[in-house]
């Protein structure tokens, strides 16, 4: 699935969290442990298993289910996808839009950007945004999925993510087509980006499914 995971940390508070927790967890804890850091939360983008762990396509995959068996961490969650992480009690925290996060001296800002999932959501942090299955470099989440919506996909591309400075970093959840980008690049280059209309959007993505013009 070519996954990117990402830590997020203070280097002089040793603490961090981790971003869509899954596939090789002892790696994940291992990681941070090499950089003197200690995991205090992990924070979902959405819910899908490639992401936080479970059944997919016959693959159990390890994710937040694990890590909390490693490290005593938060696991926080826009609260539209609440009840896909069921099991977890107290150890998991519903956010929602402009709610923020610290970590150390490190802020963490939440993005609700619904479209490929109901409660799909970036993370922005100091100059840069992790975007999860929203913004890929080159392109954008799939929206055929159960809970895929590509007229909410378009807003959350043009009015939320579009809204943020074109010197932001871009981090993607998939390495589709590089590690990073700029949103300014992506505004330019990207064909996700330059339709004029909802209505031209909604006939390339082909009445939900992703179509590259």
């Amino acid at each position: 699935m070519q996954n990117y995971v990402y830590l997020v940390g203070d280097p002089e508070a040793h603490t961090c969290v981790v971003v869509d927790p899954a596939w090789e967890i002892e790696t994940i804890v291992r990681a941070a442990e090499a950089d003197g850091m200690t995991i205090t939360g992990a924070v979902v983008t959405h819910t899908h298993p490639d992401h936080v762990g479970g059944n997919l396509f016959g693959q159990v995959i390890p994710g937040v289910a694990e890590l909390l068996e490693r490290v005593p961490a938060k696991v926080y969650v826009h609260k539209v996808e609440r009840e896909f992480l069921k099991g977890f009690g107290s150890d998991v925290e519903e956010v929602e839009a402009a709610d923020t996060l610290d970590v150390g001296r490190i802020r963490i800002t939440f993005i609700h950007t619904p479209g490929h999932t109901p409660g799909s959501q970036c993370f922005y942090v100091d100059g840069r945004l992790i975007s999860g299955d929203t913004l890929f470099i080159g392109s954008c989440g799939r929206t055929d999925l159960p809970g895929g919506d590509p007229e909410e996909m378009y807003r959350s591309l043009t009015q939320r993510l579009m809204a943020l400075d074109g010197q932001t970093v871009l981090y993607p959840g998939h390495n589709y087509g590089g590690p990073f980008s700029t949103l300014g690049d992506e505004r330019h280059r990207n064909p996700f980006l330059r339709f004029a209309s909802l209505g031209e959007f909604l006939r390339a993505m082909g009445g939900g499914r992703v179509i590259i013009p």
